[in-house]
């Protein structure tokens, strides 16, 4: 119903931030690494939105990215985990390096998280770690890997894609390839994931 509202910050007091627009003050609980992009009051603002309508429950959710608002709709799909939990999950860690401990099956950062035990961290690992792997690791996690992997690109490209559950030699194939378009870590990685989603 809402992809995102265009208008000016009014009210802002930790989680929960008001936005104007057509006379209108929309109140959107957002997580604490969006609190933190927003602008300061009376300023304009795009904030990405999502509506969660339940027999007893409406809530509005807002995004400061494109990308935070795909990983809370993940988050909210799985069994237990319901919106304000997305949101606290979202304040603990970015929607990047939040896919990489995903895929990478790091728990215990996961486990870190406020409010997130290891079961629930467990269970996030096993129901979005193929979906993020096969789906959007280009959307949130080239970047984080690329910033994570020091050293030679070719070698820091496969390892990242060892990390993603592919064989040696399909990492380096698919690295292979990468490297006569792109030089850099990060180019080389989203050549190569674009390659193997096809």
């Amino acid at each position: 119903m809402f992809s995102y509202i265009r208008g000016k910050l009014t009210e802002a007091n930790g989680n929960n931030v008001t936005i104007e627009t057509g006379g209108i003050g929309y109140a959107l609980t957002v997580s604490g690494n969006t609190a933190y992009k927003l602008p300061p009051l009376g300023r304009e603002t795009l904030i990405y939105a999502y509506l969660h309508v339940r027999e007893d429950e409406v809530g509005l959710y807002g995004f400061a990215t494109r990308e935070e608002k795909e990983m809370f709709l993940k988050l909210i799909s799985i069994s237990g985990i319901g919106p304000k939990a997305a949101t606290g999950i979202l304040s603990g860690m970015t929607p990047d390096q939040l896919a990489i401990a995903i895929v990478t099956a790091d728990i215990k950062s996961i486990a870190k998280i406020k409010g997130v035990g290891k079961k629930t961290a467990e269970r996030m690992v096993v129901e979005l770690k193929e979906k993020l792997a096969a789906e959007d690791i280009e959307m949130f996690g080239a970047k984080a890997v690329a910033e994570s992997a020091p050293g030679g690109v070719a070698r820091d490209a496969v390892n990242a894609l060892r990390t993603l559950g592919l064989t040696q030699s399909e990492a380096v194939k698919a690295v292979d390839e990468a490297m006569k378009e792109a030089d850099t870590l990060e180019e080389v990685l989203r050549c190569a994931l674009r390659r193997l989603n096809k």
